[in-house]
């Protein structure tokens, strides 16, 4: 598997920050090469260029066109992580949906 970056993205960046954290365990527990961040809406957008995916918090499901919008010269998919794993910071969960959207892109 290629290196990957998922970028996690809520209003300043603080609970997607905890469930950043285990999703990395996650990732190191599987031994896979993918890096998992988190960033405030603000920060989402620069970071564009250099992610294959970019996952928002369920509170920003409004703001997934905007995020589209703007995401589509970099061909990077926008989702909005369900409730069941981002209330639960649940990383497994949560890195497994993710692949599986970078996955089915191809």
């Amino acid at each position: 598997m290629e290196n990957l970056n998922i970028l996690l993205c809520c209003g300043a960046g603080m609970s997607s920050g905890f469930l950043a954290q285990k999703a990395r365990k996650a990732v190191k527990k599987k031994g896979l090469k993918v890096r998992i961040e988190a960033k405030s809406e603000s920060e989402a957008a620069a970071n564009l260029s250099s992610i294959n995916i970019l996952l928002l918090g369920p509170h920003y499901e409004s703001h997934k066109d905007e995020f589209r919008k703007l995401a589509k010269p970099f061909d990077v998919p926008v989702e909005v992580i369900p409730q069941k794993i981002y209330g639960t910071l649940d990383g497994e969960k949560l890195l497994d949906f993710a692949l599986e959207i970078i996955e089915n892109k191809k």
